[in-house]
């Protein structure tokens, strides 16, 4: 298997070799040559296995440069019930990532997939676990370090902090929305003291920061000197494992291969649901991919328009879905690249017109850049909107109706999932995160607490350790080397 930018430019490498990298040497990002098929027979018997072995029938597919005994001690080391330890009493604790049936009446089926069993209680675990152990895997047979660079709005900073630290020859710098994430969130990332953990909270928005991920990335020179790589989702490797996870859920969800099931999944940044996208483009039989977005919503907009308009800083509001506060979602060009049915030159146009003009648009209309919009239905994307009251009411009508306790995102998802859903297709929404990440909008709510997992009690009162700094890519680089020696 070999990896092509969606930009053009970039050399063919293997698995191994773009792992470390991020973005491709042309500002692209990473995409197989072409999808790996997944037939009849392997989704039967892919039906008994326990997740580190579907992490690793999936996994194999990608990885065709990593001998299959080294994936197999990785994903066994990985998915294990110790790590993912979240569990609900009431669901068998060597499930990594149960499913929760909240809806079963005239013909509507609403399905709640569990993905915060992890450690930071955030289904970035379910990706950033694997990445930990696949980088310490290779940099150990190279003899190697590296330095990750990367942007959080809550969530993929502390997953891949945990994720990362202690390990050997790897150091993290991670950018964070200066007071923009929530108390638990910033006491997750922050209270770390790990010598290799290196926290900048940054004064601006989310997008700020990622344009900052990128900008590095694209200094070629300072970033192999640098040994520079990155967690996010423009990482293919992160991408890759979240696919396991469709296939898990899809599997748990049906009996045959005959039946199909939808996903809703709150998005900001487009790599969760992109995931979904290329189980889809593997076979799995997903029927429609419905995004979820909060007040930031561009995709949505998108997904209903054909226009991609990205927001400026100072239009991106805070919200109390703070993961998704995102207006330049970047692993967008992975699928306006399937969308363009691969056409490089179209997608470089595009996305310099993005940073040029603030976007484009495929709705066919005159004076247009294109008409895919119209292919939109091919892919089974639908999409649709939340904001704060929604998210109030949601988590209000889901602790009533089921007992159980939503967190923002989540919420988020179930209001557009219910939306979307049709008769006698499983609706499957995927949760983001554990509510007492967002405690705050849960007191709003629920007029209460919500439940704390052993361990993350006083998480708040710790001491934190982190550094504030503007948006300023010079300065960045300097506190980069100051920090490695390099």
């Amino acid at each position: 298997m070999q990896y092509v930018s969606t930009r053009g430019h970039a050399t063919e490498q293997n698995f191994s070799e773009i792992l470390l990298g991020g973005l491709a040497p042309d500002g692209g990002l990473y995409l197989p040559q072409q999808y790996p098929q997944v037939t009849q027979d392997e989704l039967s018997a892919w039906r008994s296995l326990s997740y580190a072995e579907l992490a690793l029938a999936v996994l194999k597919k990608f990885a065709t440069d990593i001998p299959q005994a080294d994936l197999k001690a990785i994903v066994d080391k990985t998915y294990t019930a110790d790590v993912y330890r979240n569990v609900r009493a009431e669901e068998k604790a060597t499930e990594i990532t149960p499913l929760r049936v909240l809806e079963d009446a005239n013909g509507r089926k609403l399905i709640l997939q569990a993905l915060s069993n992890g450690p930071t209680l955030a289904f970035k675990d379910m990706a950033m676990q694997l990445l930990g152990n696949l980088f310490e895997y290779t940099l150990a047979k190279n003899n190697a370090e590296l330095n990750i660079f990367g942007a959080t709005s809550g969530d993929t900073g502390s997953a891949a902090e945990y994720a990362m630290r202690g390990k050997k020859g790897i150091r993290v710098f991670m950018l964070s929305p200066h007071k923009k994430m929530s108390a638990f969130q910033t006491a997750q990332m922050f209270s770390l003291q790990d010598p290799n953990i290196f926290n900048i909270a940054v004064e601006g928005v989310f997008d700020d920061c990622q344009d900052m991920v990128k900008a590095v990335s694209n200094d070629l020179e300072f970033k192999n000197h640098q040994k520079i790589g990155t967690v996010n989702s423009i990482n293919w490797a992160r991408v890759v494992a979240q696919v396991v996870y469709y296939f898990r859920g899809y599997l748990s969800a049906t009996t045959s291969n005959e039946q199909k099931v939808s996903f809703t999944v709150p998005s900001g940044n487009f790599g969760n649901i992109c995931a979904g996208h290329i189980a889809r483009m593997m076979g799995l039989p997903i029927d429609k991919l419905v995004v979820a977005t909060n007040e930031n919503d561009v995709l949505d907009e998108f997904f209903r328009t054909g226009v991609y308009r990205v927001r400026k800083s100072a239009e991106t509001w805070h919200t109390t879905s703070p993961s998704m506060d995102i207006s330049k979602a970047s692993n967008f060009e992975r699928f306006i690249f399937d969308l363009l049915d691969g056409d490089t030159a179209r997608l470089v146009a595009l996305f310099k017109k993005v940073e040029t003009e603030g976007g484009f648009d495929l709705s066919g209309k005159p004076g247009s850049d294109g008409d895919e919009f119209k292919n939109i239905a091919r892919f089974g994307f639908e999409s649709g909107k939340s904001v704060h009251a929604d998210r109030l009411n949601t988590i209000r009508q889901v602790e009533k109706n089921y007992g159980i306790t939503v967190d923002t995102h989540t919420a988020d998802g179930i209001k557009v999932a219910l939306e979307h859903i049709a008769q006698g297709v499983p609706m499957i929404v995927l949760e983001t995160a554990l509510p007492a990440k967002f405690n705050e909008t849960i007191q709003e709510a629920l007029g209460r607490d919500a439940e704390r997992p052993a361990g993350f009690e006083n998480i708040e009162a710790l001491q934190q350790r982190f550094e504030v700094m503007t948006a300023d890519v010079t300065k960045m680089k300097a506190f980069i080397a100051q920090h490695t020696g390099l």
